[in-house]
């Protein structure tokens, strides 16, 4: 009876033993973390920039799948985007991007150090000192603005060349927003491009005095082309300069638009030769990979590091061209787009250099001598170049 109590004891303890043993090499396993990102939009997708910005979330989406979650607001203008913030931070995001610029981060941003908040760089944050977990980024838009000059010079230069416009007519105007360093960066970029295919050509800047503001920007572009200009671009957040050189060209005026941030084919299929865009997918993808590995921001991405703040252009593919209409570009152009970008990636093309001289609108005593030559985006994703060329350009009300 001893014997048989003894073995039965023996063999409970071996279960015993081989059940601890088991258990000791098991550990439960856990559901993987899901990454909360938020996206905040000054507009909703019919604006070309919050559309193309969009393509950066439509990305990362597709990149992650299951192992992200996105949350977004449209519609939120710069002055009331503090409570948006706190609501994404409440709901669990790790890091959130602005589309636009808000004072609002940065005050949002003390509240949650642990948060990463990432926006478009402006000029408001030119001489500010950014919280370690503020951040700003921007394409060097310079360098699209004169490959896409290239393509309305091409187009000038083939009708002077055919006799179909005189050297005083080959005029380019511009629609900006405000005249900031962006704008003024933007149009003597564009209009440097146009020159580099069409010496006579000069050009007329005209600013709306606000920004998405679709009539003012329609207004500023009727009046250019009323005016004679033959190419219309801008750096404006509306469709309303294609819309405006469609309609001119339906009336019968010869004239061309040059776009940002979105092909305009399907608006101005008529007018519309060629657009260029920032690409955000970069920076917001790499943004939100340093976050998940839990890296500083600026050693996740790839581009210029200037402090808390990023630029690149062609050569990290921050900057894109997009399609080219090829039933009304001039013969060529696509060859010469494709050089010049090239000669961008390979930093053999230097924009801001040549016999021009320039003077600053806001401060006469600041002025500028381009045969010296002047590096854009050289200390900051802001543009700084802030000069309207003398002679070639003018900066209309």
């Amino acid at each position: 009876m001893k014997r048989i109590y003894l073995t039965a004891l023996a063999s409970c303890l071996a279960v015993v033993l081989l059940v601890w043993v088991a258990c000791a090499g098991w550990k439960p396993q856990r559901e993987p973390e899901v990454l909360k990102v938020g996206f905040i939009y000054e507009n909703d997708e019919s604006s070309p920039d919050t559309y193309n910005f969009g393509l950066a979330e439509e990305a990362l989406r597709q990149e992650w799948g299951d192992g992200i979650q996105i949350l977004a607001k449209s519609n939120v203008l710069e002055t009331e985007t503090e409570e948006p913030l706190r609501e994404l931070v409440r709901r669990g995001c790790r890091v959130v991007f602005l589309n636009s610029y808000s004072d609002s981060a940065f005050r949002v941003a003390a509240e949650f150090p642990d948060v990463q908040f990432c926006q478009v760089s402006s000029e408001t944050t030119r001489d500010l000192t950014l919280p370690a977990n503020c951040h700003t980024f921007n394409g060097e838009v310079y360098q699209g603005r004169y490959v896409s000059g290239i393509a309305a010079g091409m187009k000038l230069r083939a009708l002077l060349d055919e006799g179909e416009i005189t050297a005083d007519q080959a005029q380019v105007g511009f629609v900006g927003a405000y005249p900031t360093a962006g704008t003024l960066s933007d149009s003597a970029a564009f209009l440097l491009g146009v020159r580099s295919a069409a010496p006579e050509a000069t050009l007329r800047l005209r600013c709306a005095k606000a920004w998405g503001n679709y009539g003012a920007e329609k207004a500023c572009a009727d009046s250019l082309i009323e005016e004679g200009c033959i190419v219309i671009s801008q750096n404006t957040s509306t469709i309303a300069p294609a819309v405006a050189c469609e309609e001119a060209s339906a009336a019968g005026k010869r004239v061309f638009h040059v776009g940002f941030n979105e092909s305009l084919l399907n608006v101005a299929p008529a007018t519309a030769l060629i657009s260029m865009r920032v690409n955000w997918l970069p920076y917001v993808t790499g943004a939100v990979a340093a976050v998940a590995e839990g890296k500083p921001i600026e050693k996740g991405v790839k581009g210029r590091v200037h402090g808390n703040d990023m630029s690149a252009g062609f050569d990290q593919d921050w900057i894109q061209m997009l399609e080219l209409n090829k039933q009304i570009a001039a013969e060529g152009t696509e060859e010469a787009l494709a050089s010049a970008v090239e000669g961008f990636r390979k930093g053999r093309i230097q924009v801001f250099k040549g016999d021009y001289t320039g003077v600053n609108p806001t401060d006469p005593s600041d002025t500028c001598d381009l045969n010296q030559g002047y590096q854009e985006n050289r200390d900051s994703s802001l543009p700084t170049f802030r000069y309207i060329l003398d002679g070639v350009m003018a900066l209309e009300s």
